[in-house]
């Protein structure tokens, strides 16, 4: 076939001259010599129709020869002694079936005659789709100096040398319309499972839910991990009134929304009905003595570098009363939190800061009167280098059981971050506490972490 279209091509070519000749010859006529032009014309248009089918076919024929060089040579299977004698084929011997090509596979090109096609993924992705991202996050603390804690603070010193935590990430898509996350922790007091929950993000008309065990959306530190916090410990005011490293941690459910805004503002509201034990903060003694929590955060972008993060959070449950008169009490916590983050983006990886802060107000049922407690804390983190960080943090807070009793403080830290999968963090942390006791400590913390560990809330 390729012969006969290149002969073709060939006495074609030879004839165009004559053609052109006889074309422009003296004595012909105008019309002979349109016509003649036009066939000419129709001429060279077959040439290069002709020329485009050889390319394809040397195309093809490449195509089929690829594959048989670099495909291996399969083994046969050696033939038994009766089918070498008889010629006849065992069942067990295979057989070679016909491929057969699908109608988008044969659109596509793919099949006989064509190269085939990519396979994107192959046995890694196959892989994922049943077993989870698997992380490790140890948290190693040193203490040194300070001094014993009063009987009623609700903050407690260090040991001189503990493994704070290790926590066990388990993170994977269960399917396209849920996702799972289940963070266990390791402590020198046991295994306790910090987060464990699936969350649904196909819902209609926009909406988000949990269902397990989680951290609450109250304010900002609740909500943190002990690897992401800035500091090594916790603010005060989250120690003495939303129950400290535990916090308000439960079982139960949340669902939440965007909401529109004007502006380029972002709302998002939050709702989380939880069983009604965080801690010392809520204690449930009958099945219908559930907690809940509402937040309401709006995100601005001031500029390119600069954005404002603020958010209110109420949240309501029973308690336990006192050591000596347990009852049903109520106790209804209000939250004021901001956030407000800076990173240029010419020289985004040597400096950032930000900046928080959290005022929180507790109202506490309990005999002989209501206590009525408020706390708060204001820090600073900035970055001047691109492993190096300095912060610090002004502590002030009453105590949730007694709030004619007021504790202080600030700390100082210095971290410094060797890679993204480990830190180094020295803090200077003074304590006054209301029973006019001071505390000055020297605090050391080494995170690092092992495995693929999914993004906290922003």
């Amino acid at each position: 076939m390729k012969r006969t279209i290149t002969a073709t091509i060939a006495a074609l070519l030879f004839c165009l001259p004559l053609w052109g000749q006889q074309a422009n010859a003296p004595d012909a006529n105008v019309q002979n010599s349109a016509a003649l032009e036009q066939h000419m014309r129709e001429l060279e248009d077959r040439v290069i129709a002709l020329e485009g089918k050889i390319r394809t076919m040397e195309s093809a024929q490449a195509a089929q020869a690829q594959p048989a060089q670099t495909q291996p040579a399969q083994p046969q299977p050696a033939p038994s002694p009766a089918t070498a004698e008889t010629g006849a084929q065992t069942p067990s011997q295979p057989t070679t079936a016909p491929a057969v090509t699908s109608p988008n596979e044969a659109q596509a090109g793919v099949g006989a005659g064509a190269a085939p096609l990519p396979v994107y993924g192959g046995f890694s992705a196959a892989s994922k789709a049943l077993n989870p991202d698997v992380s490790v996050i140890g948290d190693f603390v040193a203490a040194a100096g300070g001094a014993s804690a009063p009987p009623l603070a609700t903050l407690q010193p260090f040991p001189s040398l503990e493994m704070h935590e290790s926590e066990i990430g388990l993170q994977a898509i269960i399917d396209p319309y849920a996702r799972g996350d289940f963070f266990i922790s390791f402590g020198e007091e046991g295994v306790n499972l910090e987060e464990g929950y699936i969350t649904f993000t196909a819902l209609p008309a926009g909406f988000v839910a949990k269902v397990g065990k989680m951290r609450s959306v109250f304010g900002k530190v609740n909500l943190m991990h002990n690897h992401v916090l800035p500091w090594v410990d916790r603010p005060l005011v989250s120690t003495n009134l939303v129950g400290g490293e535990d916090g308000i941690d439960d079982a139960g459910f949340s669902i939440e929304r965007i909401l529109p805004a004007p502006k380029g503002i972002f709302l998002e509201a939050t709702g989380q009905l939880f069983r009604g034990d965080s801690d010392d903060v809520f204690h449930a003694q009958q099945r219908s003595d559930v907690s809940t929590v509402e937040h309401l955060r709006g995100y601005k972008d001031i500029s390119e570098s600069t954005n404002l993060d603020l958010g209110l959070s109420y949240a309501r449950g029973h308690n336990n009363g006192t050591l000596t008169l347990p009852g049903d009490l109520i106790t209804q916590l209000y939250g004021v939190d901001a956030t407000v983050r800076w990173k240029p983006l010419r020289r985004s990886i040597y400096h950032s800061f930000v900046g928080r802060s959290e005022l929180i107000w507790s109202q506490r049922q309990q005999f002989p009167r209501e206590q009525r407690s408020f706390g708060f804390y204001a820090s600073g983190d900035y970055q001047f280098g691109r492993r190096w960080f300095s912060g610090g943090r002004f502590d002030w807070s009453d105590r949730s059981q007694f709030d004619n009793l007021r504790d202080k403080g600030f700390a100082a830290t210095l971290t410094y971050w060797p890679s993204e999968f480990s830190q180094l963090r020295g803090e200077y942390r003074f304590t006054r506490y209301a029973e006019s006791r001071d505390s000055n400590e020297l605090l050391m913390q080494l995170i690092f972490s092992l495995g693929a560990h999914g993004a906290h809330p922003f």
